[in-house]
């Protein structure tokens, strides 16, 4: 390198006035907007904001209150009136089985009730047809195997007169029905066809077998004559009665099985009789 050479300088450049100028100017203008947004700021700072929020007026509130209470008032009725109704049932259906239990009971009660009358009224009827079965058994043999003895002052085992007329009558009847109730001419019951009978010669008599035992007058059953009442049972509580028709044989309504038959007396002792005609 040549000694002539120039050294190069370690001090800094001038920088030109115009450069400085320059900085100078826009720094002054930072600072002068940085003065103006600080202001702005201030003046901001100073100045309330205001904001504006709508609150539901108090005639709002008080419908939407009433309308939830109405709604709630309504969904506890219909909560009571549903417990109410299924209480009801409950009671309703409690004493259904009460009511239940109670008519069985007495259904119960009502059966056994009757069978033991029904044991006690035929240990009766048994009774009662001891007594004349022996009668008659006596009867027979005295009268010769007739089947009754007929006293030879009080007439024959034949039937004349209105006592004929019934006779006739009580055998026409052969065959039809029993009906409990019935007085003719298609079904009798017992009393119904003694009744009828009787009123074909113009003598009325009582509609039942209990006061048709107890008219005319009583006769001893060893002293029959055809058209003589029959009864079984006591007098004036007769359950059933027949016609004698001579020859130790009589017509009845015996039941709805048997409807009206002819038998010998041996095959129903009768308990007594009594005779109208």
């Amino acid at each position: 390198m040549p000694h002539t050479a120039p050294i190069r300088s370690h001090r800094k450049p001038r920088r030109s006035a115009s450069k400085i100028a320059m900085r100078a100017g826009v720094a002054g203008g930072v600072l002068g907007t940085l003065a103006v947004a600080g202001a702005s700021a201030s003046a901001n700072a100073a100045e309330p904001v205001t904001q504006t929020l709508e609150m539901p007026t108090l005639t709002d509130l008080s419908a939407q209150v009433a309308q939830s209470a109405d709604a709630t008032q309504q969904t506890a009725a219909n909560y009571q009136l549903r417990a109410e109704r299924d209480a009801a049932a409950a009671n309703a259906a409690k004493q259904a089985r009460l009511d239940l239990a109670d008519a069985r009971h007495k259904a119960a009660a009502a059966k056994k009730k009757a069978a033991a009358e029904a044991a006690r009224r035929a240990a009766a009827e048994r009774a009662t047809r001891s007594a004349p079965r022996m009668a008659l058994t006596a009867a027979t043999t005295m009268g010769g195997g007739a089947g009754v003895s007929v006293d030879a002052s009080a007439g024959s085992s034949t039937a004349t007169g209105s006592a004929a007329a019934i006779v006739s009558f009580v055998k026409a009847q052969l065959g039809k029905a029993y009906v409990s109730g019935a007085t003719g001419p298609s079904a009798y019951d017992c009393s119904g066809l003694v009744q009828t009978a009787f009123k074909q010669v113009g003598v009325s008599l009582p509609r039942v077998s209990q006061d048709q035992s107890t008219v005319g007058t009583s006769v001893s059953l060893s002293n029959l004559q055809p058209g003589d009442i029959l009864y079984w049972g006591s007098a004036g509580s007769a359950y059933h009665v027949a016609v004698y028709v001579g020859d130790g044989m009589f017509v009845g309504a015996q039941n709805p099985s048997s409807g009206v038959v002819e038998k010998p007396l041996s095959y129903d002792p009768p308990t007594g009789a009594v005779r109208v005609l």
